[in-house]
């Protein structure tokens, strides 16, 4: 893999330069999301990511059940469908029998955070070198609106339709700050797609993500909260506005841990034991 920009991309003397460029790796499709759907953007910035670091032809991604598993309609890479919270365990078998290759994981709350929570605390804790893009919009979009592990304290889901107590259902799961305290957790970040300069923030979360495991990193995970306007109940816009106000609240922003890879490796590794005399 190689980290060179692409010539297009370059300046030389007399010749204009091409500031932007659809990346390759992004299909040409009409999106079938909902309007207003935050996937959309999650894609366009993995694809960005992917291109600049000439990814596509070395990656085998995993998308399980949820409104995550239309990524490979999306993006033109290799891709295996998983049952629904497994991404981890079938990123681990790829690992495994495809050490060279780029492995990667794109999941929704109610897929990570929920059914598939033993697979992706067990996969951090081995530090499996696996990238995992965590799209949170706190609600089960595909099946019909239901509580996710993520909805906030009140919210109105099918399943709670007089809002989330706390009570009765629980806390919403700060998942990634949870995994971040795993030794085999590389890097770790949150970031959003609120608006322009978070979303520049967030591409930047996935790049060093990617570039984690490139180098040899352990698992990496990035949580992009997102909105679900129809799920909500709410505009796009209204959504956006809800993100950027009580989600983002209740969901704090930024790089959780990134312990680097040298330091990565030596805390996961095991203890030495004192022989007794």
């Amino acid at each position: 893999m190689t980290l060179n920009p692409s010539p297009e991309l370059t300046a030389r003397p007399g010749v204009p330069r091409l500031i932007y460029r659809k990346p390759d790796v992004l299909l040409d499709r009409s999106t079938h999301y909902c309007p207003g759907c935050g996937h959309g953007i999650v894609h366009r910035l993995l694809a960005e990511v992917m291109t600049e670091l000439d990814l596509p032809a070395h990656t085998i991604a995993v998308a399980p059940v949820g409104c995550a598993v239309f990524a490979y309609d999306y993006l033109n890479v290799d891709f295996v469908e998983a049952p629904h919270g497994r991404a981890p365990a079938v990123a681990t078998g790829i690992r495994r029998v495809r050490p060279e290759a780029f492995v990667l994981t794109y999941q929704g709350d109610g897929d990570l955070a929920a059914i598939g929570t033993a697979e992706i605390v067990h996969a951090a804790a081995r530090g499996e070198r696996i990238t995992a893009i965590f799209v949170n919009n706190g609600i089960y979009g595909m099946t019909g609106g239901q509580m996710a592990p993520t909805t906030l304290l009140g919210q109105k889901t099918t399943s709670s339709p007089s809002g989330r107590d706390a009570a009765l259902m629980g806390y919403p799961i700060r998942i990634t700050e949870m995994l971040a305290q795993l030794p085999g957790v590389t890097y770790a970040a949150r970031g959003s797609i609120a608006d322009a300069s978070l979303i520049g923030k967030l591409k930047a979360m996935i790049k060093r993500a990617c570039l984690v495991q490139m180098e040899g990193g352990g698992f990496a995970l990035v949580e992009a909260l997102s909105n679900c306007p129809v799920g909500w109940g709410m505009t796009p816009q209204e959504s956006l506005d809800h993100l950027k106000g009580p989600v983002i609240e209740a969901y704090p922003l930024g790089v959780i841990v990134d312990r680097g890879v040298a330091a990565a490796v030596a805390a996961a590794a095991p203890a030495a034991v004192e022989s007794e005399a």
